[in-house]
Order: C-alpha cells, then sequence, then structure tokens
C-alpha cells in the first residue's frame, strides 16, 4: 500500500494530466480500534479502516468538487473526473478560491500508539465502579475506542500540511430502573490523549450517572412561569453554537439576514461572556490544524466580554461580502469561566430549571426559539428539587445571552471544548 505522501504525489499527476491548473485537496487514512459494551457485559472488539479524499478544481470562475473513499490510483482518477465535470456545469462565481500559499507544516497530537490492555482496563474499572456506586444506572451501550488517522492537504498555491494523530474515546448510553420505574436514554462522552485519570472522573460522566437515577420519579410542571434558566455546560454549548450560527454564521451575513450584520465592535451579549475557539488551548486534544479552505487554522474569539469581534466567515464568505475571514471552521469552543461556583448559581435562583440539553427546531433568523427541555431539574428556593418531564422553554438566544445572571467557575473539559454552567434569565418554562 502507498504512504499517504506517495498518493499525494499520484493526485497531482492525474490533476496535471486533466491540465487543472488551480485546485486543492485532502487525503486521509484513519483506523478504529473499537471495543464494544452491551448491557454491562463485553460484546464486540473490531478494528475499522477508512480512507477518504476531497478534491476541488477551478476552471476559470468555475468551481467543482468531488469525494469519496476510494484513493488507488482508479479511484483518483474517477474523483478528478467527478470534479472536473463539476466544474464544467457549475454557474460562474469568482468568488470561490484557495488559499494563499501557507507553506509546508506537519502537525503531531494525541497519542499515535495506543495501549488496548490499559485502555480495556479503564472501561472494566468504570463498570465495576458504576455498579458499585449507582445500582439503580443500566448501561445500555458503552464503546471505548483508540482512533489514529494521518491526513495529507495540498493546493497549486504551495500549501502542504501533513498531520498525524491519535485519541482515546468512551461514550456510553445509560438509564435507570427501579421495579417498573425507568427512564429515558441519557449519553455522555469524552476524548483524553492518556487513560491517567479514571473514566467515571472524565468529562461529565459523573454527572450524568448521579443524575439519570434522580430522574426515576420525575414532576410534570403545570402552567407556565418566566424563570432563570442554568444550562449545563453540554446545553450551553449547544445554544451558543446555534446563537453564533443565527447570528454570526456565513450564510446569514451573505443573505443580509443577520440580527448582528453591522454588529462588529458593539455589545451584543453580557459583559460576562467571552466564546473563543481555540485548537491550539491544551485543554482541546485533537484541534483543528487546517481549514476547509487550506488555512492554517488559528485561535479567535468570536464574542470578548459581550463585544462581537468577528463573523464566522471562510474564505468564500469574505469574498462575497468584503469582511474579514476567520481561519477556524468553528470547532474547539472555549467559553471564558466565570466567578461563582454552580452551587452559588443555583442558591441565587428563585424559580427555574437546571437544563442539561433542548430539543426544538432551528430558531427564526430572529433568534426566537422554542423547544423541550430534556434532562433537567426544577429550581425552587435556591435548591435542585424534582426532576421535571414535559417541560417546554422558549425565549430569543439573543435577549438571553444579554440576560446573563452568571457564569461558573466549574467547567467541562471532555477534550473538544471547555465550557462552564451559564444562567440566563427571562426564559419562560412551561408544563402541561
Amino acid at each position: 500500500m502507498k504512504g499517504l505522501r506517495e498518493t499525494a504525489d499520484l493526485a497531482d499527476r492525474i490533476l496535471g494530466e486533466q491540465e487543472i491548473k488551480k485546485y486543492t485537496y485532502t487525503l486521509s487514512r484513519s483506523e478504529k480500534q473499537e471495543i464494544n459494551i452491551e448491557n454491562g457485559d463485553f460484546k464486540l472488539m473490531r478494528t475499522v479502516f477508512n480512507n477518504s479524499a476531497s478534491m476541488r478544481v477551478f476552471m476559470d470562475e468555475r468551481m467543482g468538487s468531488a469525494s469519496g473513499n476510494d484513493i488507488s490510483e482508479e479511484g483518483l482518477r474517477e474523483l478528478a473526473k467527478a470534479a472536473v465535470a463539476a466544474a464544467e456545469s457549475a454557474s460562474e462565481d469568482p468568488c470561490h478560491d484557495i488559499a494563499p500559499d501557507q507553506g509546508k507544516d506537519v502537525f503531531r497530537q494525541g497519542v499515535t500508539e495506543p495501549d488496548m490492555d490499559r485502555l480495556m482496563m479503564r472501561i472494566r474499572e468504570f463498570l465495576d465502579a458504576v455498579e458499585k456506586d449507582y445500582p439503580e444506572v443500566k448501561i445500555m451501550n458503552a464503546i471505548g475506542s483508540f482512533d489514529r488517522w494521518t491526513w495529507i492537504s495540498r493546493n497549486t498555491n504551495g500549501t502542504e500540511f501533513e498531520d498525524f494523530a491519535g485519541q482515546y474515546g468512551f461514550m456510553i448510553e445509560i438509564c435507570a430502573t427501579d421495579g417498573d420505574k425507568s427512564t429515558g436514554l441519557d449519553y455522555s462522552s469524552f476524548i483524553t490523549a492518556d487513560l491517567d485519570k479514571p473514566f467515571i472522573e472524565m468529562g461529565e460522566m459523573r454527572r450524568h450517572l448521579e443524575e439519570v437515577r434522580k430522574r426515576l420519579d420525575p414532576l410534570a410542571l403545570e402552567g407556565k412561569f418566566e424563570g432563570t434558566v442554568i444550562l449545563t455546560p453540554g446545553c450551553a454549548q449547544t445554544l451558543i453554537g446555534i446563537t453564533l450560527s443565527n447570528y454570526a454564521g456565513e450564510g446569514v451575513v451573505i443573505d443580509g439576514t443577520s440580527q448582528w450584520l453591522d454588529k462588529v465592535g458593539e455589545k451584543v451579549a453580557s459583559e460576562q461572556l467571552t466564546v473563543s475557539f481555540k485548537p491550539y488551548d491544551e485543554r482541546i486534544v485533537m484541534g483543528e490544524r487546517g481549514t476547509a479552505n487550506g488555512f492554517r487554522s488559528e485561535d479567535v474569539t468570536i464574542i470578548d466580554k459581550g463585544v462581537l469581534k468577528a463573523h464566522r466567515l471562510s474564505l468564500y464568505g469574505a469574498n462575497k461580502t468584503g469582511r474579514p475571514l476567520v481561519k477556524n471552521t468553528g470547532g474547539d469552543m472555549v467559553v471564558e469561566a466565570g466567578d461563582r461556583s454552580l452551587e452559588e448559581l443555583i442558591a441565587s435562583v428563585d424559580r427555574g430549571l437546571l437544563m442539561g440539553g433542548f430539543s426544538g427546531g432551528q430558531p427564526g433568523t430572529n433568534g426566537e426559539f422554542s423547544g423541550v427541555a430534556k434532562n433537567s431539574f426544577l429550581i425552587e428556593n435556591g435548591k435542585v428539587t424534582r426532576a421535571v418531564s414535559e417541560t417546554m422553554v422558549n425565549g430569543n438566544l439573543g435577549e438571553a445571552f444579554l440576560h446573563i445572571r452568571g457564569i461558573s467557575k466549574d467547567v467541562l473539559c471532555d477534550g473538544s471544548s471547555v465550557v462552564p454552567y451559564i444562567a440566563v434569565d427571562g426564559i419562560v418554562i412551561s408544563g402541561k
């Protein structure tokens, strides 16, 4: 089997034969060693290999792209033909482009050689701890894995990036049972570059295990009230992501419907809120190193103490709008921690929710949202009381993040993000 660099040389020759003068492509190989557990028992251990390739070619002001999983010579020739055919049928658009020369770089991240015996030991240790400390909790499915991959990306301006990376991952699907009572499914996961800590102490594992058993006897709320919602880190990340897409995303900026279209440099959120994408943060296990446009990825702050610093524009979006591009595709979210403990945030709430998840449709461009509060608990008089079911929440995303009551100093570091708890006021909470 050819090495990936040798395969890249082949791709260059094939595209040269097609007389394509301007192109960019990425080739990758990956390997997953996976251990599967069902109902607490080890069921399967397997290794899965995968190849992938994506190409973009430019013919005058027309761009065509194609992707596939066959990186043999025959596969690359078919991929190049498909990309050329797509370009020939595309409309002219001078805003499509590739990054200028970014030089050559080799990145190495995480761990490239696994210790599968120790991974198995950590999984067994986790299962034993759950059985001992959380007897009501049933592990429906769990997957422990080691993922290793390499990719190479080139363009005709001279850029060449190569990355070698590896990480461990662990995911659980759980519920709680007590006699004829049972909860819905809950999920938790993390990635890590080492196996130094027990899995039960990683990410939000312990919180999910503790909370799922408290949801065996949920309260069905009656009526409607306006209150404070404390977003768990996972829920906060989801809603911040939706907000940035809705107000600062490429689509709404290009079509001019963004509520933050001319707000760069102005306050759009509480001064307590700072949101960045930081692939080089030491707490991020496998940070982005190259963007889809061919730029070397950079740490970028989108909201700094409530002030909008940038829209999330790719090279195409920047060319289309004349606004600055962001050399980051939006992974590796880091939200700055606050100065209050989670307990202090809860104690400050008269009535509201500790919200573990949100399920709802995409908000309109005005930011109005409505959906179901998942895995949530009622807060009354500064204390978490009962789990709740069939509970709706609605409000406006822009207004919610302007009215932040507080941000915790407790943060979730799951290897792919760093996010605290965030308490927001003015959310309408509805029961039956």
